[in-house]
């Protein structure tokens, strides 16, 4: 948390209430280990005066386009929050860094758990972030044919090839189960055992389980919040991902089992999701 609806989300709501609007400075918190590279000073330094020109997303990634060609990609991990607020709106606990915007409003990053990053990018190092991670799963360019020919050169387990955000951009916990669930397709198996109907089942179910949840603003089970500081609404439709072991399954009533899959907890039902014998 936030995966791609969540960042797509707030990529949205700030595009409409920031774009265009120029960093006239740059307060930093105690906690100036948020921002990855350059050095702070120099981050300061290089953003200042700047332009926002554009906000763009990139799996998982915030990228904020400035005028002079450097992107800011912010990452925003567990419990990450970028907002845009008046000055006058207190600053929270885990509030780390501030934007002022030359209209005076305030674009303030804070992280309660201090997993979360900043890293100001030039035009070749934002192409080799671009490079560096898996399809977009929304893009219409990416077809069953070409996913079901990346599975099948795998022999991982379909769940932790799914979070490797090199392999595909965007996708998390969440999303992972929910969608292998809507496909009927249990976490562990083996990805190049999945036949081209399946693969394209698993990628509509991908693509129907975070386009649902960007309509419904994301999925906010404790932190997230957009860019305007709104929770989202997705938590209320999720069909397993939230529910505990041995809780009827909503689609068949067998029991659902949990297991652990790369340090995840991982919810499924057996009876909709069987593993086949090999």
């Amino acid at each position: 948390m936030p995966e791609l609806p969540e960042v797509e989300n707030v990529r949205r709501s700030l595009t409409a209430a920031v774009d265009g609007t120029t960093i006239a400075a740059v307060r930093l918190g105690a906690f100036t280990g948020c921002i990855a590279a350059p050095e702070p000073d120099a981050f300061v330094a290089r953003v200042t005066g700047r332009r926002i020109t554009d906000f763009g997303r990139r799996g998982k990634y915030l990228l904020i386009a400035l005028d002079s060609g450097d992107t800011i990609a912010v990452h925003l991990r567990m419990t990450g929050e970028l907002t845009v607020t008046s000055p006058d709106t207190p600053t929270g606990k885990h509030h780390h860094l501030t934007f002022v915007l030359d209209d005076g409003r305030e674009l303030r990053f804070s992280d309660t758990r201090k997993f979360g990053r900043l890293t100001l990018l030039t035009p070749d190092e934002a192409a080799a972030l671009d490079r560096s991670l898996g399809p977009e799963p929304l893009d219409d360019r990416f077809t069953a044919e070409r996913f079901a020919a990346m599975l099948a050169a795998r022999s991982r387990a379909v769940k932790p090839l799914l979070l490797d955000q090199t392999f595909l951009a965007g996708v998390g916990n969440i999303y992972a189960d929910e969608a292998l669930f809507a496909a009927r397709i249990h976490p562990l198996r083996p990805a190049n055992s999945l036949t081209l109907d399946e693969a394209a089942r698993l990628l509509d179910s991908i693509r129907v389980t975070l386009a649902a949840a960007i309509e419904r603003g994301g999925t906010t089970l404790r932190d997230y919040r957009d860019g305007l500081g709104r929770p989202g609404n997705n938590q209320h439709y999720l069909n397993i991902y939230h529910r505990a072991e041995g809780d009827p399954c909503p689609r068949c009533g067998e029991p659902i089992a949990r297991l652990v899959v790369v340090q995840r907890g991982t919810r499924f039902c057996p009876r909709c999701q069987p593993l086949p014998m090999p």
